[in-house]
């Protein structure tokens, strides 16, 4: 499936783009040992703690990209989102460029009208939302990061391999019997 904006883009990008579009997950080699972290920010977000929001973030980024040998990123976690005419801005990564040496992610914890701290699960697909550009680039190596159905598929995976508890041999993942 291809967005409208595809119909705009080279040719070249067009390639770049039904190649991530026909990639759907990413998979963590030992995504157990992350599952505490993911935890731990739940916690750091419910207690509205900044700082200990942005190392929990920072701990849950260089374990999943040194489970996948991918190089690291530096993550900021600012108070409330900025906002405009074009709504609000949830998050943003910054690759290596120019003097950028490492890749940078900034995530806000909330909401830009309310000030209000943005939900666990919210805020954690905002989170693998970025790292999942930075994955693009250097995990699968894409020439460019674009927003397809494959690019969401991805970040999916990854939200549902830290928050979802193990399943049972004969039963999906939310418990209930097939």
């Amino acid at each position: 499936m291809v967005f409208n904006y595809y119909n705009r883009l080279s040719a070249n990008n067009k390639r770049v783009y039904l190649l991530s579009d026909g990639i759907e997950t990413i998979a963590l080699p030992d995504p157990a040992p992350l599952r505490p972290v993911a935890a731990r920010l739940q916690s750091a977000l419910g207690a509205d703690q900044r700082p200990l929001v942005e190392a929990v973030c920072g701990e849950l980024a260089v374990g999943m990209l040194q489970q996948l040998k991918t190089p690291p990123v530096n993550i900021k976690v600012m108070a409330a989102r900025p906002s405009n005419d074009y709504g609000e801005l949830h998050g943003f990564y910054e690759g290596v460029e120019g003097a950028l040496k490492v890749a940078k992610i900034t995530l806000w914890m909330r909401t830009a009208q309310k000030k209000r701290v943005v939900a666990f699960k919210s805020f954690l697909r905002t989170f693998l939302h970025e790292l999942c550009h930075h994955l693009d680039y250097e995990y699968l190596k894409l020439a460019d990061s674009f927003h397809t159905q494959g690019f969401y598929q991805r970040e999916s995976s990854l939200f549902h391999q830290l928050v979802d508890a193990p399943c049972t041999p004969g039963f999906p993942a939310n418990g209930s019997a097939p």
